[in-house]
């Protein structure tokens, strides 16, 4: 991890949300930092785009769009996305936090791998691409930085989308190629086109230099490793290696075929070659020790094995080659006469014999004992194989789901791990992970809040908080709709919230004049109904209302309103003497212009343009003047307020 603190963004809180602990890496294209994501109390990598990159608008929006459909990809041996977002300059990703290694990393330590090792670092970087091409994405730059090994052995792609990202900016149209020279597909340095097969052929060079630890092709300069992708054919590992197996030849040379025709179809299809070719490797494979050279014939001591330590090596005797044969075999030493064994004791001898013979042959007969290897948590066809290398006859239960546990990946087995079994009794049965349980929230939309109660808790789910919000379309005590949106996966037992009709609100009408309040109230779907009293107020204007303002009301309903004496000639503006126009400002006045029905906030503007004060009241909330006071046409004088409803 990089202890660098000079960092500005270290110890700061981004987006308002993850404030960044330190920087993990800087590469090309962005920086990466530990967070913890406050609000959810967790911790997590922020990818930050340099701002090179942030500032490009094409960039910016390219980026947004690939990071969603990133986020769609779920997949165990996929680096997750979270979240995007910007604050100010920054333009950043939040993932899933792998804390271990690169695949370079590993390669930098140990040189190269043995072939079934690599074989089961790529199968699931294979699957975890081939779950991309499914879902119709590229990654465009498969290369071992971008591969991640967890310290608790899961394997992880990290970048999807990126390049792609990458291609929108200013950067590519000055002839910049969007990729990593090392691991590029011929079409992609001619043509800059890249498909499925684009990644499948990364994904050749990529497990060739981990069979060999080097590369297929070094230069002085980029462009002439890039001129080798496109008129080069890879050589095969075994070309480099000696004993590599043919398997991984072919594999390898399928997947760099320059023509991508020529290759698989996408990483799905190379994905079930290498299981394949993972399943018929030998358990130690791998290039060929070293074969001693055998002495040459005539040597006496030309023996397979040597001779036992506690044993003197006798060598030939050549004074027992001369003189007749018959000499030594007539006269046998007195003292060798003397040690002959009974008849008895070889009889004895020889039944001892056949009953180690026969101990032997009824251990030899006896089922091997087999040992159910630790297999919870790998990938489900990684595991199979394995399994199965093992001697066991392995079948695949019915997946269960599991909050901790990927889906994709072994929840359990039966036996479980360190079990002894025998090979007569070697089925071992896989329960594969179906992941977290997900309950699609239920469709209550135009029911009660009853009903809807009783639904949400038929699907396993409850009530989180009611609110209510007036709809002119939805009824009053319907469910206008949830949150999260119905149709949205939710945890088992998640509450959901529930959005109630209020209907309609009652308007306020209080002071309009009657024939705008009349208009108001027809067009809001309600009946207006008229009653006169004496009152000081202006002549013909509401002074009460029943229901109240903000009354929960139905479509149709009457509105009882109150209206002041429409013939009161006793009643004068604020500002006018005896009837007449006279006001204090040497008779100044101005006329009010009409603004009924136009935008509220483009008639605000016209008024406080002209002068005059604006005050605005709650009407039916359509977001357009339906009244206002003074009248349009009226004399007043300038910077007088005028009363909008709207």
């Amino acid at each position: 991890m990089d202890t660098t603190f000079t960092d500005p963004l270290v110890g700061k809180l981004l987006d308002g949300r993850y404030r960044v602990e330190s920087r993990i890496a800087r590469g090309g294209m962005a920086t990466v930092y530990l967070a913890l994501d406050i609000r959810l109390d967790r911790t997590v990598a922020v990818k930050v785009m340099h701002r090179s990159l942030a500032e490009d608008p094409s960039f910016v929006r390219r980026f947004i769009g690939e990071a969603k459909s990133v986020a769609s990809l779920s997949h165990p041996n996929v680096v997750h996305v979270f979240d995007q977002g910007t604050d100010g300059d920054n333009v950043y990703l939040s993932m899933e936090y792998v804390p271990g290694r690169t695949l370079r990393d590993v390669l930098r330590d140990r040189g190269r791998l043995p072939a079934r090792e690599a074989l089961e670092v790529m199968i699931p970087v294979l699957a975890a691409l081939g779950a991309a091409h499914q879902a119709g994405l590229v990654h465009r730059d498969v290369k071992p930085e971008n591969v991640l090994l967890s310290d608790d052995g899961r394997v992880k792609v990290v970048d999807f989308g990126l390049a792609r990202a990458i291609e929108a900016t200013n950067q590519t149209r000055t002839g910049v190629m969007i990729g990593t020279i090392g691991y590029m597909s011929p079409e992609q340095v001619t043509s800059g086109a890249t498909d499925a097969r684009s990644d499948v052929y990364s994904a050749g060079i990529m497990l060739f230099e981990l069979l060999t630890g080097r590369q297929p092709y070094e230069g002085e300069t980029p462009m002439s490793v890039a001129y080798r992708h496109v008129h080069d054919t890879v050589p095969l590992p075994s070309a480099l290696l000696p004993g590599s197996p043919v398997l991984l030849d072919t594999l390898v040379a399928r997947a760099t075929a320059r023509d991508p025709a020529a290759r698989p179809a996408d990483a799905t299809a190379l994905l079930v070659a290498a299981v394949e070719a993972h399943r018929m490797l030998p358990r130690e494979s791998g290039p060929a020790p070293s074969v001693p050279i055998a002495p040459p014939q005539g040597h006496a001591l030309a023996s397979a094995s040597p001779a036992p330590a506690n044993h003197t090596l006798v060598q030939p005797r050549t004074d027992l080659l001369t003189g007749p044969a018959t000499d030594r075999r007539a006269s046998p030493p007195a003292k060798a006469r003397r040690r002959f064994r009974p008849v008895w004791f070889l009889a004895a001898l020889a039944v001892v014999m056949m009953a180690g013979v026969g101990v032997t042959a009824w251990l030899s007969s006896q089922p091997t004992p087999l040992t159910v290897p630790k297999l919870v948590g790998e990938n489900v066809t990684v595991a199979t194989t394995k399994a199965q290398q093992l001697g066991f006859t392995v079948e695949s239960g019915k997946e269960e789901n599991d909050e901790k546990v990927p889906k994709g990946s072994v929840l359990r087995t039966e036996p479980t791990a360190g079990t002894q079994v025998t090979t007569e009794n070697s089925r071992l049965l896989l329960i594969p992970s179906a992941g977290p349980k997900r309950i699609a929230v239920p469709n209550v939309v135009g029911i009660s809040e009853a009903e809807a109660r009783s639904k949400l808790a038929e699907a396993g789910l409850a009530v989180n908080a009611v609110k209510k919000q007036a709809s002119e379309t939805v009824p009053r005590g319907q469910v206008m709709r949830t949150s999260p949106a119905v149709g949205n996966l939710v945890k088992e037992g998640s509450k959901v919230g529930l959005i109630m009709s209020a209907g309609l609100l009652t308007p306020d009408f209080k002071g309009m004049p009657r024939d705008q309040a009349d208009g108001a109230a027809r067009s809001g779907g309600f009946v207006p109904e008229f009653v006169e009293q004496t009152d000081a107020a202006q002549p013909c204007t509401v002074i009460a209302q029943d229901p109240q303002p903000n009354a929960e009301i139905d479509k149709g309903a009457a509105i009882r309103l109150t209206l002041s004496q429409c013939n009161n000639p006793e009643w004068h503006w604020p500002w006018e003497n005896n009837g007449e126009n006279a006001t204090d400002n040497g008779g100044v006045v101005s006329v009010m212009p009409n603004v009924l029905f136009k935008d509220i906030q483009a008639a605000r503007g016209e008024l406080q343009a002209a002068g005059f004060k604006v005050k605005i009241k709650k009407g039916l909330g359509r977001g357009r003047v339906l009244a206002q006071v003074p009248q349009a046409g009226q004399q007043v004088p300038p910077g007088t307020e005028a009363t909008l409803w709207q």
